[in-house]
């Protein structure tokens, strides 16, 4: 499962438009999820509806939350786009196979069974997460928040038992042809994470459009299709012994 999380306050001013980008990754099958930190007034609205419409356009979601919800939010959100990714799947396969809309449409046997192996993939599946943190200057007094917030996804992510890998980045970059740049290439030692915000300086535009694309090509470039296989675990219909298989990239 491969997703961006942005966390910014909108507004962006700066190259393509980061709704464009937003649908250019998920048509790549990289969610955008977004949480907003936004100021009150006319500006902050106008972010909040920047940040409703990027998660719209990349297939996530959006929160808009105060400085004391963000790590809360950020933790949450990442659970559900799992959960919510996994389901996708789920019942995109139920389609293609049998006709059926959702998992509710199995007979109640077969039901329990394809919700028992969603709730373990939701915890053993890989993921694959690149936090984009925008450090324009209007966000300087709330990332001290950021920082709390990605500290509590780090022991979040290292309390699943499947593999979790972080890249970090943040916008804008240090040099005028890179919209944002790399803090952290993937890792699983997300207990270092926090560290790197001594790197991060709040100064400049906000090329939010530019740093999506950005972050877009870094997955694309290191990343190759995680495959998922399901068993028989669905209605007899395809291959031998009754067996139900197929490969996804979530």
């Amino acid at each position: 499962m491969k997703q961006i999380l942005l966390i910014t306050d909108g507004c962006s001013n700066v190259g393509e438009s980061p709704v464009t980008a937003a649908a250019q990754a998920w048509a790549e099958g990289i969610a955008v999820n977004v949480v907003g930190v936004v100021d009150e007034g006319s500006i902050g609205e106008l972010g909040a509806r920047e940040i409703d419409e990027i998660a719209r356009a990349g297939g996530g979601m959006s929160r808009i939350v105060g400085s004391r919800q963000l790590s809360r939010t950020v933790q949450m959100m990442t659970r559900m786009t799992v959960a919510g990714t996994i389901r996708q799947a789920v019942n995109h396969e139920l389609q293609q196979l049998f006709g059926l809309d959702s998992v509710g449409a199995l007979p109640p046997d077969k039901r329990a069974e394809v919700v028992r192996v969603m709730d373990e993939l939701e915890e053993t599946s890989e993921l694959r997460v690149v936090l984009l943190i925008d450090a324009s200057a209007s966000m300087k007094p709330k990332l001290s928040a950021v920082e709390e917030a990605i500290r509590d996804l780090a022991l979040s992510l290292e309390a699943r038992t499947g593999s979790s890998a972080v890249a970090v980045f943040h916008y804008p970059g240090e040099y005028g042809h890179l919209p944002c740049a790399l803090d952290c290439d993937w890792t699983r030692d997300a207990a270092g994470l926090p560290a790197l915000f001594a790197r991060i300086r709040t100064k400049g535009t906000t090329p939010t459009g530019p740093a999506i694309l950005q972050a877009v090509d870094f997955i694309r470039q290191t990343c190759g299709k995680i495959k998922e296989e399901w068993d028989d675990i669905l209605p007899s219909g395809r291959g031998d012994a009754g067996e139900v298989r197929s490969d996804y990239v979530v």
